[in-house]
């Protein structure tokens, strides 16, 4: 039973039950990310409007609100449908509106729910999405 439920502006994708949260200011890249991740194998849990609930555990879960499930927006393009992914384990934030400057920056966490969670800045970099992907398959060395 959830003991705590808010929605938050972003996106988030997941690769089985591990989800990224992906953050950042309106035209950041938030969709275009998720985007780039789905084309690399991973699922759409939802877009523009992310509900993450805490289970008495503490596990941040994500899932999309009902009038967006299974949809997001391509921008210039339109919205497409996604196969969902129902709901995922909140286990790495991406914020989008600070770029990463260090080649191998100190691990970062942040709050969500009350749970602290990894978080990575944006990387401008081609390998940026295929870096999250692999990060969600098998986490990050200290």
């Amino acid at each position: 039973m959830a003991v705590a439920e808010e929605v938050w502006h972003g996106s988030a994708v997941a690769l089985g039950a591990r989800a990224a949260l992906i953050l950042g200011p309106s035209g950041s890249g938030k969709s275009g990310l998720a985007l780039e991740l789905m084309a690399l194998g991973a699922g759409l849990v939802a877009d523009d409007r992310v509900v993450l609930s805490c289970e008495a555990e503490g596990v941040p879960m994500a899932r999309a609100p009902e009038a967006l499930h299974g949809l997001i927006e391509a921008r210039g393009v339109g919205l497409l449908r996604a196969d969902p992914v129902e709901t995922a384990i909140v286990t790495l934030v991406v914020d989008l509106g600070t770029v990463e400057t260090e080649r191998l920056p100190l691990e970062r966490r942040i709050d969500v729910l009350g749970h602290t969670v990894p978080l990575v800045h944006k990387v401008e970099s081609p390998h940026f999405a295929p870096a999250i992907l692999q990060y969600l398959k098998r986490g990050r060395s200290a």
